[in-house]
């Protein structure tokens, strides 16, 4: 196992634990608000989420850059593609966030959620690539 390998393994993990913490919870919990209550609603949730996505994206660039200097295996390889996936998702969510800035629309909201599940599912293709890459 290259320190490497581990860091990817790690970001991807703590990445998978924060989106499933938001699909989980974050968004349904936001999708429930009544649309007279959205607009500081959302951008409660905008304010609060940022931060942290900038650590968790910003720690999976970091990992993703280093291991493609290194020259990373079959199975990283995977982890990486998984990860960029995850970012074009994540480009489509912000995409969605930005409608959803300008007023409560029940098909965006609904739009999210799926975008959100589809995240879920590349973030949890990362860990698993990144797990059989330090085996």
């Amino acid at each position: 196992m290259t320190t490497v390998d581990t860091l990817l393994l790690a970001a991807t993990a703590a990445h998978l634990g924060f989106q499933v913490t938001v699909t989980a919870l974050v968004y349904p919990a936001l999708a429930r608000v009544p649309a007279q209550e959205w607009a500081p609603a959302h951008e409660a949730h905008s304010r609060a989420v940022v931060p942290l996505v900038i650590v968790m994206y910003g720690t999976l660039v970091l990992a993703g850059g280093w291991a493609l200097l290194s020259g990373p295996g079959g199975w990283t390889c995977v982890a990486l593609g998984a990860v960029a996936a995850t970012f074009g998702v994540t480009a489509c969510a912000a995409r969605v966030h930005g409608r959803l800035g300008t007023g409560h629309d029940h098909e965006a909201v609904r739009r999210l959620l799926w975008i959100d599940r589809a995240r879920a599912l590349t973030a949890t293709i990362a860990l698993a690539a990144a797990v059989l890459a330090v085996r």
